[in-house]
């Protein structure tokens, strides 16, 4: 008697362990973008690579699909700085700005602003 009730916790416990995955799955902590790629960071310190765009990053952790929204229209500080670049024959040195959105087979997302944004207050001295 005790045997089954053992067994009959241990099943449904077994099959829950199985629904969170694989433990110690690295997770993305961070993107960035460059000008023609996306630059993943996973909390195990490895890094991942794909074009700028969307797909799916196999072989980076457990696999990701990954989508890249770019900023077509930004803020008019960031427009005069291209701008200046520009000018200057340097045009594409400024990383673009966008969204990467990753999502794992469990259907988690994770999302990063890249260039990451400063925080208020932490750029004045």
């Amino acid at each position: 008697m005790k045997t089954t009730k053992l067994m009959l916790c241990a099943v449904p416990l077994a099959v829950l362990m199985g629904c969170v995955g694989a433990p110690g799955s690295p997770v993305p902590a961070t993107a960035r973008l460059s000008a023609d790629q996306v630059t993943v960071g996973l909390s195990d310190g490895s890094q991942c690579r794909a074009p700028i765009g969307a797909g799916r990053m196999e072989g980076c952790g457990s696999g990701f699909e990954y989508r890249v929204e770019l900023v077509e229209n930004p803020n008019l500080l960031r427009r005069l700085v291209q701008g200046a670049f520009a000018a200057l024959g340097t045009d594409g040195t400024l990383a673009p700005m966008g969204q990467v959105t990753l999502t794992d087979d469990a259907g988690r997302m994770y999302r990063f602003v890249s260039p990451v944004p400063v925080p208020d207050g932490s750029a004045r001295n």
